[in-house]
């Protein structure tokens, strides 16, 4: 995992595409989100949001 992390950071960096940080810091947020809601009691509201 580290390993895919520093190869991606070197693509954006040799590349100048740093306008992916956010796309890719939002991808991950919302797969936590979804992983953490799937054995919560909090499901349900967080299923309404979308």
């Amino acid at each position: 995992m580290l390993e895919l992390l520093k190869d991606l950071w070197a693509f954006m960096r040799a590349r100048k595409k740093f306008w992916l940080l956010p796309i890719i810091v939002i991808l991950l947020l919302l797969g936590g989100l979804i992983v953490f809601a799937q054995g919560s009691a909090i499901a349900p509201f967080i299923y309404t949001l979308f």
